[in-house]
């Protein structure tokens, strides 16, 4: 199903390239023709169950990897975004009265996040890593820990508080935080069960001691479906998808990679008033398109390869399906990914020092 809903959008992301307004006759299609559509996407679901076992299965894994790495990417971005846009709406409300209410918030908030993502921290230690295994965990969790702490200290370095005075260590903790969960969903995808011990049973038997000999080891064909990581991505994939369609960001930088060019200064409003009081839908996409038609839905075919990868608990099966198991490039896709949000939120705290020519208001 998600592999209907990743072509269905692909194809539309490729029909609709340089749409530039109403006017253009795919513009139609974008808006209209929905039983059509819906047509199409049904079909391409029942034919998606007639593809032969075989080598697609693991040649589709692999790209629901890359695909969902650069949804995790675009997910960086909203998110960093979103951390910058909080700071500056407290930093705001606390100029604008009750300062001391505002700045003990901001206080409270982020020493919380800190001490959350150093809580996990102490517990991937604790949980995640052997004194003689687990090498690659230890290698994680150390180096995203002190990435953070750079990150951090950076964020209020003199230079960058007075090129950039919204940065603070709001957005470091917020990032620190999310940077763990990253890291944490990546260790829990380690084929090496002994450096990857499920959550569900490290909370059902917290206080429970193996019996001496020989590991017990898993049927080939079990696997576990839904594990925490799981569904905590799919809560920030919602709140995500819901932050990118409610709200323009404070930075055009953003905005451009949502949007065409041409739309700065274009009204958003789609309806008017008529002399008898009733709202009526009006097209104001005549001289300019609202929103680029090609990334929504290239953003949308990034979002099934996701939901795909998050629903499966990133498994990859067998020519038959007959098992289902982590794969070591899972892990190393959730590790990049962290590490490139760390850069991209990173590059937003050096950038206006560095290029100081540019305007990165």
């Amino acid at each position: 199903m998600c592999f209907a809903m990743a072509c269905f959008f692909f194809l539309f992301s490729i029909i609709m390239l340089r749409v530039r307004s109403s006017k253009d006759p795919r513009g139609a299609i974008q808006n209209g023709f929905w039983f059509f559509k819906f047509l199409i996407l049904v079909g391409i679901t029942v034919g998606a169950f007639f593809i032969p076992d075989g080598i697609f299965n693991t040649v589709w894994y692999y790209f629901g990897m890359v695909g969902s790495f650069f949804f995790i990417a675009v997910q960086l971005i909203l998110l960093v975004d979103f951390a910058h846009s909080w700071n500056q709406s407290w930093l705001l409300k606390a100029d604008e009265g009750n300062s001391k209410f505002w700045y003990a918030a901001l206080l409270t908030v982020t020493i919380i996040f800190y001490a959350l993502a150093f809580t996990c921290v102490v517990l991937f230690y604790v949980y995640y890593t052997k004194p003689d295994d687990c090498t690659e965990h230890k290698v994680f969790i150390s180096l995203n820990f002190i990435f953070c702490v750079i990150v951090s200290v950076v964020s209020i370095v003199p230079k960058v508080q007075d090129a950039q005075p919204s940065s603070g260590l709001l957005q470091a903790s917020f990032i620190s935080l999310y940077t763990m969960y990253i890291t944490w969903s990546a260790m829990s995808n380690n084929p090496n069960r002994n450096c990857n011990p499920s959550l569900l049973n490290l909370v059902m038997n917290p206080l429970a001691t193996p019996a001496p000999g020989p590991a017990p080891t898993t049927a080939p064909g079990s696997v576990q479906w839904w594990d925490a990581q799981g569904i905590v991505g799919l809560i920030i994939f919602l709140f995500c998808t819901l932050y990118a369609s409610i709200r323009s960001s404070n930075n055009t930088a953003v905005n451009k990679l949502m949007r065409t060019e041409e739309v700065q200064g274009l009204t958003s409003e789609s309806f008017e008033t008529g002399e008898d009081g009733v709202h009526r839908a009006v097209d104001n996409e005549e001289e300019a398109v609202t929103y680029s038609y090609s990334f929504f839905h290239l953003s949308l075919c990034l979002a099934s390869l996701y939901i795909m990868m998050t629903l499966t608990n990133w498994y990859m099966p067998d020519a038959a399906y007959e098992t289902m198991k982590s794969t070591m490039p899972s892990v190393w896709v959730k590790i990049g990914s962290s590490w490139f949000g760390l850069a991209i939120f990173l590059w937003t705290l050096i950038a206006p020092v560095i290029l100081s020519d540019r305007d990165f208001s």
